[in-house]
């Protein structure tokens, strides 16, 4: 049996471990099904230490280390102010190390993929950026020993980006631009394909240039607008406006306006005009950077086959659009945005663990397959095109008070809808009755290298498992068949979409209005009557959009719903700590 070596990207905002499993790159889940890790870690006063979500829930309250990718091997005068004398970071506990921050991210990691591949996990790959300097290189291996793991390489994150791509393509020669574009660090590599090897020709970018910039560049802009200044904020005061901020980089990848809102501060409308214009002079460093490489890589744009974009702020439109004009051509999406590097990086360890070889002799499946999920949706758990044999699996919970069993429906298709796919099998799983959201359910695909299609399901509470073989379906598919399902995923692409948003939203809607009118009866002479009836005006809004099935106007009613119940929610928590405060007296 092989070694096992696990993949890392170690990010700036958000981190991730994988595996090679049958010659497949996957990502590994934590006991929530969660496959990305927030890097956050959060020291206490007590010597606690949580990291990830956990963390994360602490921001705004306490103080949460996050983004120390930007600061590991750097100089004092290189962090930008984070940094005390030579390289320390001030916590609640004491002062720490960028590495040792690294570390505890690392650590998780390593937590995960021992509980997922249920095998002691001592060796990894982990990804840098391509500009990343020597000591930050060495400062990320450092980080990777006091985590347990022997760093057996350090991968640059486009070259990973390219493996993953590049794992069926090894029969193409082709030169390839890769832009990563992530939430603290940017790169992008100029490659060339030759029959499975993979050889950097140049690479530029930017270690102090990513999505973190965009968010503390909006929330300056709302400081400015609120006449508040930023630099002379509290640290809290600070992440509550960059938060902010990065709701509204969000928001404005797929709107054309929002609001900048801090509760007891005061709101500043924002444009997407507006926003592409703060983003600006972040663009032209980077087209400066893409246009530095492919003159060092002696390569006009006409010369490259493609150009893959991966990290997660290349899902902002505007930065698509500069990408595609910069190299004339459009954008190859293909890869997941947050996931390519992490899934190269599990390649490169194959590779060197002897699980990776010649994988191109596999078959594909010919369709997407999932599982039905609340509101008559498609949840894809293993994607069209995937190479066999492989798996993949997810974390399910009950969607109501007292349900006693879950049905698995197994689907094959392009579309949104469930009804719109193909039927494989379904099956139901039991589990003891418990409130909604409580009772766990992992649902997992695999595919041998016959194409059999194997799906377990298993109750988390008592390890119990309902297996079924669903058969040649997974790849045996007519080709008529295939071809009419992908163009008619092309040609409803838009109303697919609409459908998907529309049910996602009226789920939210459906936990909220209930939870609200609970709130308002438990909120008696706590509220002003403008509130209440701004409350009760808001909670029509969402009633009547469900009913027209309105997509835009059931999203902007839930969100003005949301805030119009925020002082609503803030006063009873305040009414539960004195009813506890005055019981604890008596």
């Amino acid at each position: 049996m092989s070694e096992v070596i696990v993949g890392i990207d170690l990010g700036t905002t958000q981190s991730a471990v994988a595996v090679v499993d049958s010659g497949f790159p996957i990502l590994l889940a934590d006991e929530d099904g969660r496959a990305l890790l927030p890097s956050a870690v959060w020291y206490g006063a007590g010597g606690e230490i949580e990291v990830g979500h956990e963390a994360l829930r602490r921001s705004g309250v306490d103080q949460v280390i996050t983004s120390v990718k930007s600061l590991i091997g750097r100089r004092v005068e290189e962090s930008g102010g984070r940094l005390l004398g030579k390289g320390i970071l001030k916590t609640s506990a004491g002062e720490v190390t960028p590495e040792e921050v690294s570390a505890e991210i690392l650590k998780r990691l390593k937590a995960v993929a021992e509980y997922r591949l249920e095998t002691v996990v001592s060796k990894a790959v982990i990804t840098v950026p391509a500009y990343f300097h020597d000591a930050q290189r060495a400062a990320t291996k450092r980080a990777g020993e006091l985590a347990g793991l022997e760093v057996v390489r350090i991968v640059s994150e486009p070259t990973a980006a390219a493996l993953s791509y590049g794992l069926d393509r090894l029969d193409e020669n082709a030169k390839v631009a890769v832009f990563d574009l992530g939430g603290g660090t940017f790169d992008v590599s100029i490659l060339e394909m030759r029959e499975g090897v993979f050889e950097v020709s140049a690479t530029a970018g930017d270690t102090s240039l990513g999505g973190d910039d965009f968010d503390r560049a909006i929330a300056k802009y709302a400081a400015e607008k609120l006449e508040v200044d930023f630099e002379e904020m509290e640290e809290l005061e600070k992440v509550r406006f960059v938060s902010e901020g990065r709701r509204l980089k969000h928001l404005l990848s797929e709107e054309s306006g929002g609001v900048f809102r801090i509760p007891f501060t005061g709101e500043v409308p924002l444009s997407l005009e507006v926003f592409e214009k703060i983003l600006q002079p972040f663009l032209d460093r980077m087209e400066s950077s893409c246009r530095r490489a492919m003159l060092d890589a002696g390569v006009e744009v006409e010369d490259l086959g493609s150009v893959v974009m991966v990290g997660g702020s290349s899902r902002i439109p505007a930065v698509k659009e500069r990408v595609e004009k910069v190299f004339a051509k459009e954008p190859d999406l293909s890869q997941h945005p947050d996931e390519a590097i992490a899934r190269g990086a599990a390649i490169q360890a194959g590779i060197l663990a002897g699980t990776v070889r010649e994988v191109l002799l596999l078959d594909v499946t010919p369709l997407s397959l999932g599982i039905e999920t609340m509101g008559g949706l498609m949840n894809t758990l293993i994607s069209r095109n995937t190479t066999i044999p492989c798996k993949a699996g997810e974390m399910f919970t009950n969607a109501a008070d007292g349900q006693k069993s879950m049905k698995v429906r197994v689907l094959q298709g392009e579309r949104e809808l469930a009804e719109d796919n193909w039927e494989l099998g379904s099956f139901e799983v039991p589990f003891e009755p418990a409130r909604r959201g409580q009772a766990r359910v992992g649902v997992e695909f695999r595919i041998d290298a016959d194409g059999i299609l194997s799906v377990l399901a298993r109750d988390v509470a008592t390890n119990e498992d309902v297996i079924i073989e669903v058969g040649s379906a997974a790849v045996d598919v007519n080709e008529a068949k295939v071809e009419k399902m992908v163009s008619e995923s092309v040609e409803y692409a838009f109303e697919d979409m609409n459908a998907r948003v529309f049910e996602e939203a009226r789920l939210k809607a459906d936990e909220l209005i209930p939870a609200v009118e609970t709130a308002l009866k438990q909120a008696d002479g706590l509220l002003e009557e403008g509130e209440v009836q701004a409350i009760e005006g808001a909670r029509t809004k969402v009633l009547e959009a469900i009913k027209g099935r309105e997509v835009g106007l059931l999203k902007s009613a839930v969100e003005e719903l949301d805030q119009a119940t925020e002082n609503l929610a803030a006063l009873l928590v305040e009414k539960a700590t004195q009813s506890l405060f005055s019981s604890s007296q008596d």
